[in-house]
């Protein structure tokens, strides 16, 4: 499985996918960081079918309406550090 994670989780999250031997991006790995945008993480995560791991709604509403991104974990929990 290969997954894309946005700005709002750790990094921590990735090391640990990467460490049980999943492919792993974190938006802070991108060129343009946490800056990059929801329709530029859409767009990867079709061209390489990444499942995008988010605390953003945005992204639920756009996965219901066109289909994007490739496939969603929505993680919905308090604040995490």
């Amino acid at each position: 499985m290969k997954f894309l994670i946005d700005a709002q989780l750790p990094v921590r999250i990735a090391d640990l996918l990467v460490t049980l031997g999943y492919d792993v991006i974190h938006t802070k790995n991108l060129p343009l960081k946490n800056s990059t945008s929801d329709s530029e993480i859409n767009k990867i995560s079709i061209l390489e079918k990444r499942i995008v791991i988010t605390k953003d709604k945005d992204f639920l509403d756009s996965f219901l309406i066109k289909q994007e991104p490739y496939k969603l974990l929505l993680v919905t929990t308090g604040n995490i550090s």
